[in-house]
């Protein structure tokens, strides 16, 4: 052995051992640990832990221990409390100990298996917790149907069955809505009782039925009617699709609405009469026919139209000529509008009165009468 290498031998190590003896005394003489008893707890996703974790003071002296979570996954969330406050730092007594309640939210979408994080009394000890999450965490909502089409008329009410599931850990309130346009209306019965909401339990479904009404006059054509389910952490869409097929409705009225006249044996009469379409669909080819007394006519001009589109209308004028030898009263004539989809009726009531002529031969003969009358007593009544 050369004189240097004894000298560094039998100088410098017994001078680091020192130096290892001094700081293993200074950490041992620093007294303070950090104790739990569960230090890897399993648990499923969306679960909170609560631990109880003690500071203990072993040392001689009053020691003011600050407190920090290292390595929390991302999206947990915890808390440090003590005495009822949140703390970050706490002075133990010397022989004493402190409790901390140390709270940590485990989120629903999070990893199956082992999460670690630490918590650390500064300069003093680190307490390492472990996690085992039992399986594979989500916090998705699911809103299906087994029929998202529907198709009908204007004036048909689309019922669809619907299926809320809650794939989260724990029970969620959801509030249900629908996006539409002003004058349709969706009505959501939960379990077939109507309401705006519904509490569904963890991992379980709840049957929704939907009801759609569109507005009166909408137009032909498809529509995407979007719902939701939703509430502060979760939320879950469908969109249902009503395909709106052309409705097809008439009415024959008036411009009046008055549906009496008068006419004069074997006259004619002309009445104004309106063809409406009040459909969502456009009519095509509308003709007419009537029902009238026996030796009457009727006639129409135009007597076809040939298309009136949704909520128009077209004027037709019926000349409607009563039998010379209709005698003073009330007549129905019915008259119908018609397509190959649909008709409508109007029955209009004609009182038919005595030719002005047949009045003037009337007073005539009466006159006569009368006046033959006259005669007949001045000439024989002296007798």
């Amino acid at each position: 052995m050369t004189p240097r290498k004894y000298f560094l031998r039998i100088f410098f190590i017994p001078l680091i051992a020192v130096l290892f003896q001094g700081i293993s005394a200074v950490r041992a003489g620093d007294g303070i640990s950090l104790y739990t008893p569960y230090t890897r707890i399993s648990v499923p996703p969306g679960e909170s832990i609560d631990y109880s974790v003690d500071i203990r003071n072993n040392s001689s002296e009053t020691k003011n221990v600050a407190v920090v979570l290292s390595g929390l996954p991302s999206g947990w969330n915890a808390t440090l409390k003590a005495g009822g406050y949140s703390v970050k730092s706490i002075a133990v007594l010397p022989g004493e100990r402190k409790t901390l309640s140390l709270k940590v939210d485990v989120p629903m979408k999070v990893n199956k298996g082992l999460h670690h994080f630490r918590l650390i009394a500064r300069n003093y000890d680190v307490l390492t917790l472990s996690v085992d999450v039992s399986e594979q965490g989500t916090y998705k909502s699911e809103f299906t149907s087994d029929q998202v089409n529907m198709e009908g008329h204007s004036k048909s009410n689309f019922t669809f069955t619907t299926k809320l599931k809650n794939n989260t850990g724990e029970k969620q309130m959801y509030s249900l809505r629908a996006k539409v346009q002003p004058g349709w209306n969706v009505i959501f019965k939960p379990n077939y009782k109507q309401a705006t909401a519904v509490e569904i339990e963890a991992n379980n479904t709840s049957n929704i039925s939907i009801e759609i009404k569109p507005p009166y006059n909408v137009e032909a054509g498809t529509y995407g009617i979007p719902v939701q389910a939703v509430n502060s952490f979760t939320s879950a869409e469908l969109t249902l699709e009503v395909v709106i097929t052309a409705s097809y409705e008439m009415e024959l009225t008036t411009p009046t609405g008055l549906l009496s006249s008068k006419i004069t044996a074997g006259k004619e009469k002309k009445t104004e009469l309106l063809v409406k379409n009040t459909g969502s669909g456009e009519l095509s080819n509308v003709t007419f026919r009537s029902s009238k007394p026996k030796n009457w006519s009727v006639g129409f001009e135009p007597d076809t139209i040939s298309h009136i589109e949704a909520g128009g209308e077209v004027p037709v004028m019926a000349t409607i000529q009563a039998d010379d030898k209709a005698i003073p009263g009330d007549y129905v004539t019915n008259i119908t509008a018609q397509t190959p989809e649909v008709s409508s009726s109007v029955s209009l009531r004609i009182s038919v009165k005595t030719p002005l002529l047949w009045g003037w031969l009337g007073i005539l003969i009466i006159l006569v009468t009368l006046g033959l009358i006259y005669y007949l007593f001045r000439k024989y009544g002296r007798r």
